[in-house]
């Protein structure tokens, strides 16, 4: 089984340990019949999409209750459409990462001599997303409601929120509000 799907016998024990695979033994030998080699195929498939562990659990929990191939066929599909959301949203996000980047590096000046006390001291640069997230932060929205007032996902909010803290040096929400208070950006 493991030279069939290229991975190592610690994979497959964690599987066993995971409970997407069952193995019959012969003494210490593990062995691997039809139905489970199409359980590892599918696995297999699931991990090389990036699918998580316990989404692989609640998949195959889900296909053993179904009761026809074609049920089942459409249960794996939904779940890759799901996973295809998934990863086009990570892609989004990785994106925005990247123009964040490049925003940041337009902005700083090639010849500036300035010292790192006076840097810590500029106005940091901030999107118009992130000012937006900001302000919202300020009002007191936790992250669940700046994720239901703008529209994105939830994991996308706290990739901005720990952006703002980094970009104001702080450690947590509440020092950013307060320096971006301090500095102006926003209202007392």
């Amino acid at each position: 089984m493991a030279n069939i799907f290229g991975v190592t016998h610690r994979t497959l024990h964690f599987y066993e340990e995971k409970k997407l695979l069952q193995a019959d033994r012969i003494g210490a030998m593990r062995i691997y019949g039809p139905h489970q080699i199409m359980v590892m195929a599918l696995i297999n498939l699931c991990r090389e999409t990036g699918m998580a562990i316990v989404q692989i659990q609640e998949l195959l929990s889900e296909l053993a209750e179904t009761t026809s191939q074609h049920e089942a066929d459409k249960l794996f599909r939904d779940a890759m459409l799901a996973q295809r959301r998934e990863l086009i949203s990570s892609e989004s996000l990785i994106r925005r990462q990247m123009q964040q980047i490049s925003e940041i590096l337009d902005h700083e000046s090639p010849d500036s001599d300035d010292s790192s006390d006076n840097l810590a001291a500029r106005t940091p640069f901030l999107t118009e997303f992130e000012l937006h997230c900001l302000r919202l932060m300020s009002e007191g929205y936790t992250p669940l409601r700046i994720s239901n007032a703008t529209g994105r996902g939830i994991d996308d909010i706290l990739t901005v929120e720990n952006a703002i803290i980094r970009k104001f040096g702080s450690t947590n929400r509440f020092q950013a509000v307060a320096k971006a208070v301090l500095l102006g950006l926003i209202g007392d």
